[in-house]
């Protein structure tokens, strides 16, 4: 992936890995948009940047990303690269009848979101030059952590849909997925600080020096993830399972 000279979509770009890629992408001399549901967060990540704009967007509505599509390429007719960022990580316990609210939301934002953000770019993104889409999942995406079933769930089918996209839109537009760890950020409550968890600073330093590799792998994996990613090809699954899940 060209790493600049691009006009960006980064959904979810009001804090976390969002709003520290944005920075990052923005500073390396690309054109940034980002959108998210809250336009003041949105307005703290593009402040004092000029060529970074911020769009309201609420990635579990159909008919508003119809029309944030629409608006953004009037708005933005170069935008050449989608940044599937947004998304949310509910608790839910499996033992019992509940409300199955979180993972209603859960699969809208982190599944149904980014399908539909694709599906509503890919014919304006595939007419462009160097485009690409990058989807985000998670390591959980390959382990799930038990008590995130939903969320575990959405990112596993993120992956398997990242690669039926690389293959369909091979020649036409880059497919690349970003598979975090567990990043120090406001993914859930507390996080930002949980020990154990890498700083979002390294995190987003390993992953802009991944993506400026030739070619651009079609997995960003930083060293970290590695132990989740890896687990069953390398034959450890159950020991990782166990591990990830103690307690």
């Amino acid at each position: 992936m060209k790493t600049s000279g691009n006009t960006m979509l980064i959904t979810g770009g009001g804090s976390g890995i969002g709003e520290a890629l944005a920075h990052r992408f923005h500073d390396a001399g690309n054109t940034v948009i980002v959108a998210g549901r809250r336009l003041d967060a949105l307005q703290g990540t593009i402040a004092g940047r000029e060529k970074m704009h911020a769009i309201e967007l609420d990635v579990t509505s159909a008919e508003g990303i119809a029309d944030f599509a629409s608006r953004l390429v009037e708005a933005h007719p170069e935008v050449n690269v989608l940044v599937n960022n947004a998304g949310i990580m509910r608790s839910e316990a499996l033992d019992r009848k509940r409300d199955l609210g979180d993972a209603e939301a859960t699969i809208a934002t982190n599944l149904l979101g980014p399908i539909r953000l694709i599906d509503a770019l890919v014919e304006h993104l595939a007419a462009q030059g160097d485009a690409a889409i990058v989807n985000v999942s998670s390591g959980l995406a390959f382990v799930p952590q038990v008590g995130s079933p939903t969320y575990n769930a959405t990112k596993a089918a993120i992956h398997s849909y990242t690669l039926s996209l690389r293959h369909a839109l091979k020649g036409k537009v880059e497919v690349i997925e970003l598979v975090p760890p567990a990043v120090q950020t406001g993914l859930t409550p507390g996080q930002e600080t949980r020990e154990g968890y890498l700083p979002l600073e390294p995190f987003i330093d390993e992953v802009m020096r991944l993506f400026l590799t030739v070619p651009t792998p079609p997995e960003i994996l930083v060293e970290r993830v590695g132990f989740l990613r890896n687990a069953e090809r390398e034959g450890r699954f159950d020991e990782t399972f166990a591990t990830l899940n103690k307690g």
